[in-house]
């Protein structure tokens, strides 16, 4: 079971990850670009990819949901109580792998195991 506090703790804890205010609501950024929102103590907004947003609102429909802005699917949103820790640790991660620069991402992966993550390749 997650909530907003965990949230936050997994989020900031990534590299250069910062916490500003984007029209009133919490967004965690990465060098300026958003990785994640929260619009309310019970949700957070999860930058993805459009294929990666697919795939994890079918694995968990129960707690993620796929968001449009317009036309255009924006983010998944994650229900933060039936979220695990796990489950929230994956996707921000994820969302810091697709907006952090390739430099701090190898960055990153050197300073931890030594081995690349894909994404950085």
């Amino acid at each position: 079971m997650a909530d907003l506090a965990g949230a936050r703790t997994i989020a900031l804890a990534l590299p250069e990850t910062t916490e500003q205010n984007h029209h009133g609501i919490p967004s965690f950024r990465v060098r300026g670009k958003i990785l994640a929102t929260a619009p309310d103590d019970d949700h957070i907004r999860v930058m993805l990819t459009e294929d990666e947003i697919k795939a994890v609102a079918a694995a968990y429909p129960d707690v993620c949901a796929p968001f449009y802005w317009g036309k255009k699917l924006a983010c998944v949103v994650v229900a933060l109580a039936p979220a695990t820790h796990e489950l929230l640790d994956e996707l921000l991660t994820e969302a810091w792998l697709t907006r952090a620069p390739r430099s701090l991402i190898r960055q990153r992966a050197s300073s931890s195991d030594g081995t690349p993550d894909a994404a950085a390749t």
